[in-house]
């Protein structure tokens, strides 16, 4: 039989199980005292993360940045290569502490994490064979098209081309190689990254064209798990003084700027806002 003592006990241990659950909320807190701050990357995706031929490590525009935001913290930033489809749910499920892998920002993710400011801006563009006759997205109607799984341009291509048949990769790599190997018209990734892979043909680039028309703008940022406000704050803050400083400015030089696989002539952006 319940009594009044057994109520008070029982209002007092849920209590406490409520403070312990709000001290283990604290995300922020337990990245310092780990003394770590995990990021989930690609790996792939050049320049944004990948894997360095001559050195064999993880490098990349967004690795940078995350490196920036462990600086910050006070921990040292590891980096846990994933696909493009489980990005979030191995930040749901706690795998990892943010994700720096070429994530969009959309209103249908935003009820499954937060997001930092914008750190790119691109829009997803086509890349055909030369001599396939193809010179403007319609045509690409009925035709086999390949992509990324999980990402956001099979959503963009089946938006702007309807009929359009979309066959899925694991990686960006897999899917340029299958495009490459006549397994598809065309390949279907960011802009930016598409202009890389352009770049690693060689003179074997002059057998491709990058059809003129984007295909959906693509905001790019660090994704943070629901409701960790202390942790937002730091990457936030982080990303504003590397925009205040020119680091950010010298960072794009860096991976896109001209002389890059990329060789984007210039940013068009800031890192100023978290709002799409």
């Amino acid at each position: 039989m319940f009594t009044r003592r057994h109520l008070i006990l029982g209002a007092l241990a849920l209590s406490t199980s409520l403070a312990a659950g709000a001290a283990r909320a604290d995300q922020l807190a337990d990245i310092k005292k780990k003394g770590t701050m995990v990021f989930g990357v690609l790996g792939t995706d050049e320049p944004n993360s990948f894997i360095d031929p001559k050195s064999r490590q993880l490098v990349g525009y967004e690795i940078d940045i995350a490196t920036a935001v462990a600086r910050k913290i006070g921990v040292k930033p590891v980096f846990k290569q994933m696909s493009v489809s489980s990005r979030i749910p191995e930040l749901q499920g706690g795998h990892v502490d943010a994700l720096a892998a070429t994530l969009t920002h959309n209103r249908e993710r935003e009820s499954q994490v937060d997001f930092a400011l914008t750190h790119f801006v691109t829009g997803s563009k086509v890349m055909v064979r030369a001599g396939s006759g193809i010179t403007a997205l319609p045509q690409l109607a009925g035709k086999k098209v390949v992509t990324v799984r999980g990402g956001t341009q099979e959503t963009n291509i089946r938006a702007a081309v309807p009929g359009v048949e979309v066959v899925t990769f694991e990686n960006t790599q897999q899917a340029f190689q299958a495009m490459r190997q006549g397994k598809g018209v065309a390949y279907v990734n960011d802009e930016s990254s598409l202009l890389a892979d352009y770049g690693k043909l060689g003179p074997a680039a002059k057998g491709f064209t990058i059809l003129p028309t984007s295909i959906g703008k693509e905001s790019i940022a660090l994704g943070l798990r629901k409701g960790e406000k202390g942790l937002k704050a730091v990457v936030d803050q982080t990303l504003r003084e590397l925009e205040a400083s020119g680091a950010a400015a010298q960072l794009f030089n860096k991976w896109y700027g001209p002389g890059t696989r990329a060789n984007i002539a210039k940013r068009d952006f800031t890192i100023s806002t978290d709002k799409i």
